[in-house]
């Protein structure tokens, strides 16, 4: 990925797949995944992602980590670059898109949300959690 001149970029969080059952994971019906984490030790946060059989992300989404960089334009960002998902919004006020470079995903956000409003509660009723209640864990939608 090129970054673009007229695009700037921070570092947002860092995204790891796992295959591990993590404390306090959700669990989004949507993307068959489930996430946990988000905390912010040290000024890097990290979000950990396991996902279920039949899940609709690419391949490469669910295998290998990708970083994710707030960027202040998502439509220039994104122009020319190889789309593994979106641009789309999966809650009011944050807008997403993952591209491909050289074999790893990255993620681009564009919010003016705080990382208290992105990182807090799940959003419920949204593209991610379109339920009316947010499952907490595993063991949740297990029962359900």
């Amino acid at each position: 990925m090129k970054r673009k001149p007229n695009v700037s970029y921070r570092y947002h969080h860092m995204g790891v797949p796992t295959s591990e059952q993590r404390a306090g994971e959700h669990y989004s019906s949507t993307f068959r995944m489930y996430t946990s984490g988000g905390e912010d030790p040290g000024g890097f946060r990290i979000q950990f992602h396991r996902f279920a059989p039949g899940s609709c992300l690419h391949p490469l989404i669910q295998s290998t980590p990708h970083v994710a960089f707030q960027v202040d334009d998502l439509e220039s960002a994104v122009a020319d670059e190889h789309l593994l998902l979106g641009p789309y919004e999966p809650f009011s006020g944050f807008r997403v898109a993952i591209i491909e470079d050289e074999g790893v995903p990255i993620e681009l956000i564009e919010t003016t949300l705080s990382d208290e409003e992105v990182f807090g509660e799940p959003k419920a009723n949204s593209v991610i959690y379109p339920e009316d209640t947010v499952p907490l864990s595993a063991q949740e939608v297990i029962r359900s």
